[in-house]
């Protein structure tokens, strides 16, 4: 019924001329059908109008004919012009076949329906708006299109379609954003340029709040960085600088939705999406204010491998991003969770860049000043990760790490577990011990009391099964006493053991431990100035001590003896009548080293400068019951005589220690290393005997075998040559 009315208003002429393969005659047919239009438009016969949009859908439109597809197209453009202002009431008739026709697969039709689309824009303009999702949906197909020429129809629709929008009060973003979402991600460079080119014109609108709705297609602009083609990152970089410039003049910004976008694009492979995610970050930390809080741990997951990047300006930036999140005071009641970076500090400890593990202990450190009951609830989750990282490669972590081990060892119960852990480590890895070892105790030492370190050390090591491990250990603690700066408190404490109590207290607690090796004890002895007791103990020493890890260990003491720190003992050396023991001693020590080392000849020319001195008058002092030792501690110039009588009870006692049950404790734990080395020998023996034994075994069985096996005829035949 309506393709009869629509006949009978158009001429057969110009439907036929409107399907013809010439342009020039469907163009001709499509201006005689827009005058037509135009009459029942004037007539107001908008039921023939409905019919002729009618009859140019079904018959022309999605014709299976090209041609007529073209023509049908054309046709409803000149409907659209003929009816000018009236057109808005047959829209929804004219552009859905021009929207269908934008699939077609004939290139021609797809330009034809932009142009047919362009023109009845032109007409309708604002009234067009509600199809605006349909056409931006189409458009963003055709930018991508196949044809140079539907391309290029499809950007000057786009052109037209924007002029609308932006001067339009009916456009919907709301309606739109979920649109946009939704392609932000397609890889297409033409698409991607049509999409950066719509969030740039809508945003240029000052009615539509496109930074409202930023978090929704901010990843697909970031995406956009690290495009093959530098136009595409270039716009995309121009659009996400303005809204970043809008985000600071802004005063209300959902930062946090945003927040967790560049967190994950900080970790991008491409460098130019990382240092516009790291300076966003940057811009956010400045200004996100409460609302970044409980991001704080993400961001900080996000900047602290950036330290380490590759390229200077991000590092830069990740800086400057991780002092001023780090100088933001906060509180837990406010949302911010120690417990999240807590656990970001300590998953960073594994990084392999030196300065993000050096920045996660500076995390650590300031979390435990601020935050220290909260950090201690944690305690166990990080602990294992902070004692590890004692083995770190770098020096300046290690130091880091012992500040943050020395904060948490405030505590009793942490500072035991601390100790306890680094011997236990030094033990299972010697080569910590040989590399670090001076390091971490020098360290602990600085940062904690110098003497409750020792004593903790000492009083583990005295129980120590692992005898090989406690005398190496001890030598190297007593190397450490002996020439670190850091222990100079200490080593002035311990030359006072025969006349305060603190300093024989000290003494004591060493004592114990030191005796795991010969070395060791007789270098507390000399510091602690109880020469007499260093000579018993050198006297003491049987053919097993002296082997060559005692000859090296004496090696060094001899070297140190002629260092600074043992200034007032060679000083003490110029008078020999007051000091005998110390002489005996150092002539003890003499008579055990080899006489062409050099240790030999370094003390050997230091006693030649001793002032001569004969021990008749030793003796002569000894029967007279006069004093022969007298000890000037320093310091105070306090004095104490250490008697010669030869009642143990009377000359071994000084300031209440017992010196000759010290020699026996001594000599025990000696007897302890000498069973324990016989015992290593005799092992030793025992499994080379065996091997040997068990090679001899397979060595007869082979020749046995031999002797068994019946002879080959060419072998008979050779013992036959042989034996004639």
């Amino acid at each position: 019924m309506a393709t009869t009315e629509a006949l009978s208003v158009i001429p057969a002429s110009v439907l036929r001329n409107l399907s013809d393969k010439l342009y020039e005659k469907r163009k001709n047919a499509a201006l005689e059908l827009e005058g037509i239009v135009k009459q029942l438009a004037v007539a107001g016969d908008h039921d023939k109008v409905t019919s002729v949009i009618h009859l140019l859908t079904q018959e022309y439109t999605y014709s299976p004919q090209a041609n007529h597809r073209k023509g049908g197209l054309i046709g409803l453009a000149a409907v659209t012009v003929g009816l000018t202002s009236e057109a808005a009431q047959h829209l929804e008739q004219i552009v859905p076949p021009v929207l269908n026709s934008f699939s077609d697969q004939d290139s021609r039709v797809r330009y034809y329906a932009c142009e047919a689309l362009y023109n009845i824009a032109k007409v309708v303009r604002g009234d067009f708006i509600v199809f605006f999702n349909q056409i931006f949906d189409a458009l963003c197909k055709l930018s991508a299109d196949s044809d140079a020429n539907v391309q290029s129809a499809a950007h000057l629709l786009d052109r037209l379609v924007k002029d609308i929008v932006t001067e339009s009060d009916q456009f919907s973003i709301e309606e739109f954003i979920p649109l946009l979402r939704e392609r932000m991600n397609v890889l297409n460079p033409y698409v991607r340029q049509f999409l950066v080119g719509w969030i740039t014109v809508l945003d240029s609108v000052p009615d539509i709040d496109m930074l409202g709705f930023l978090p929704d297609f901010l990843d697909g602009l970031f995406n956009m960085l690290s495009d093959n083609s530098h136009e595409i990152r270039q716009q995309a970089d121009s659009a996400l600088s303005e809204f970043l410039q809008e985000i600071k003049n802004s005063p209300s910004v959902d930062y946090g939705r945003m927040a967790e976008i560049l967190v994950q694009r900080a970790g991008s492979q491409d460098e130019f999406t990382r240092l516009t995610a790291v300076t966003w970050i940057n811009e956010f930390v400045k200004l996100g204010g409460e609302q970044l809080v409980p991001y704080y741990a993400d961001i900080l997951g996000a900047i602290l491998p950036c330290i380490s990047d590759k390229e200077e300006k991000i590092r830069v930036v990740a800086r400057e991003t991780n002092e001023e999140l780090r100088g933001i005071e906060t509180d837990p009641a406010e949302g911010f969770d120690v417990g999240a970076i807590l656990s970001i500090a300590q998953r960073q400890l594994s990084s392999e860049w030196e300065a993000t593990r050096i920045e996660a202990l500076h995390w650590m450190s300031a979390l435990l000043n601020r935050h220290r009951s909260e950090v201690l609830v944690f305690l166990n989750d990080i602990l294992d990760s902070l004692l590890k990282a004692l083995s770190d490669p770098s020096d300046e972590v290690v130091l880091l790490v012992l500040e943050v081990h020395a904060c948490i060892a405030e505590d009793p119960q942490h500072f035991r577990q601390l100790v306890v852990f680094l011997i236990h480590n030094f033990q299972l890895d010697h080569s910590l011990l040989e590399k670090r070892g001076a390091l971490i105790i020098r360290q602990l030492c600085f940062l904690l009391d110098a003497e409750r370190v020792y004593r903790e050390l000492s009083t583990i090591l005295e129980g120590e099964s692992d005898l090989d491990f406690a005398s190496i250990m001890v030598q190297a603690l007593n190397l450490i006493l002996l020439t670190s700066s850091e222990l100079s408190d200490l080593r002035d404490l311990l030359k006072q053991s025969l006349v305060n109590a603190d300093g024989k207290n000290l003494f004591l607690s060493l004592y114990a431990s030191w005796c795991h090796s010969p070395m060791a004890i007789i270098s507390l002895c000399l510091l602690a100035q109880a020469y007499r007791h260093a000579s018993s103990v050198i006297h003491s020493l049987v053919e097993e001590d002296i082997n060559v890890k005692f000859l090296v260990q004496l090696d060094k003491l001899i070297h140190l003896l002629e260092t600074p720190t043992f200034a007032y003992l060679r000083l003490q050396l110029l008078e020999p009548g007051r000091y005998i023991w110390l002489l005996k001693a150092l002539y003890g020590l003499l008579m055990l080293l080899p006489q062409q080392s050099a240790a030999f000849k370094v003390l050997r020319t230091r006693l030649k400068t001793v002032p001569s001195y004969s021990f008749k008058e030793e003796r002569f002092r000894r029967t007279s019951g006069i004093p022969y030792s007298q000890f000037n501690y320093g310091g105070g110039g306090s004095q104490i005589s250490e008697d010669g009588d030869l009642n143990e009870n009377l000359h071994d006692m000084h300031n209440g220690i017992n010196f000759a049950l010290k020699l026996q404790q001594f000599q025990q734990i000696q007897k302890q290393h000498h069973l324990h080395s016989k015992s290593q020998t005799q092992s030793r023996f025992v499994s080379t005997s065996w091997t040997k034994e068990v090679q001899i075994a397979e060595e007869s069985k082979r020749a046995a075998s031999e002797l068994n096996r019946p002879p080959s005829r060419s072998s008979g035949r050779g013992l036959g040559q042989l034996q004639l």
